[in-house]
């Protein structure tokens, strides 16, 4: 942590994609509640984005000489903050004036709320994206209400098992007391479910996320994975990458080996194994060039449980499976 602390500061991933990251920008300066500090991270190829506002103050740009996935860049800006709650944003987020007052509600709820989501709509419609982040059957990421049209379904607070990665808020001192050394976001990860597995991560440790209604933001889904073409689609993997495909696939394998729990395993197992065989149908029809590279190869399953035993012998230190 560096710098002077505050209440809220935001951390904003940018690529400098069709200036999504103004409009980004700009809905955080407006706010009823305001930050701390709005910290950028500017993976785009040439940091045009950082020469265009280096001369507004409000924001500080951390340029990046390699190009960094969402989970190692989130890293870099919560490290470089030192406020007690952080607010990470994918560049093509647009926030709600009220969005930080009335998330900040929810950590005042319960002392174990560590992660509060709002209301996330898809940009330029009355669909949902996300009210919550939770873990299905197949051990997969579920976006509760995900495409579904916003008609008033989900007008009450509650808790939730997670957040969304595009739009998320955590309390610094989950983060801490959740990372493994210097990571938050497992930076082994790259794209996918890194939001889900910090989630089972601190779900595991005690705290839990929380979901305020009136706390509104706008995404636009898939533009960074997926490109302009996937935005919106269904069957949203057919557009995805070979590289990304293969993430999608081998990181929910990663979350289950760092995060389940041996009993849970075992009931869920036949829902794991559906979903993969599944996977390979869909692999084996659409992209059969893949089906050597399927699976996660050794020494990434070996740092994985690695990790899994990092995080039981943390959850073994006295007080440290929750602190208040």
């Amino acid at each position: 942590m560096n710098g002077k602390s505050s209440l809220v500061d935001a951390v904003v991933v940018t690529k400098g994609m069709d200036n999504f990251i103004e409009s980004c920008l700009f809905s955080l300066c407006r706010q009823t509640r305001p930050l701390g500090r709005i910290i950028i991270i500017d993976n785009s190829a040439n940091s045009m984005i950082s020469r265009k506002f280096a001369n507004d103050q409000r924001f500080e740009f951390f340029p990046q000489p390699a190009n960094l996935v969402y989970g190692q860049a989130l890293n870099k800006g919560i490290e470089a903050s030192a406020s007690r709650f952080i607010l990470c944003l994918n560049d093509d987020v647009i926030l709600d004036e009220h969005f930080i007052e009335n998330a900040l509600k929810g950590f005042s709820a319960d002392d174990q709320v560590g992660m509060v989501s709002g209301r996330i709509l898809r940009s330029g419609s009355k669909r949902i994206d996300s009210t919550g982040l939770f873990l299905s059957y197949y051990r997969s990421a579920k976006e509760r209400d995900h495409g579904t049209k916003d008609s008033g379904q989900r007008n009450k607070e509650e808790v939730v098992f997670g957040v969304t990665g595009a739009v998320a808020f955590y309390r610094r001192q989950m983060l801490e007391g959740i990372k493994l050394g210097s990571d938050y976001f497992d930076s082994d990860f790259g794209f996918f479910y890194e939001d889900l597995d910090l989630a089972w991560r601190a779900n595991n440790f005690g705290w839990r996320g929380y979901y305020v209604p009136s706390a509104i933001a706008y995404h636009v889904r898939g533009l960074t994975t997926r490109g302009v073409q996937g935005v919106g689609k269904r069957f949203a993997r057919r557009f995805l990458t070979d590289e990304l495909y293969l993430s999608l696939i081998r990181n929910r394998h990663l979350a289950i080996i760092k995060n389940e729990r041996l009993v849970n395993l075992l009931f869920y197992l036949p829902f794991i194994l559906f979903y993969d065989v599944m996977t390979l149908c869909f692999t084996v029809l659409l992209r059969p060039r893949l089906l050597m590279a399927l699976f996660p190869r050794p020494a990434v399953l070996l740092s994985a449980w690695h990790k899994r035993k990092l995080i039981k012998s943390k959850l073994a230190l006295p007080n440290n499976s929750f602190q208040t």
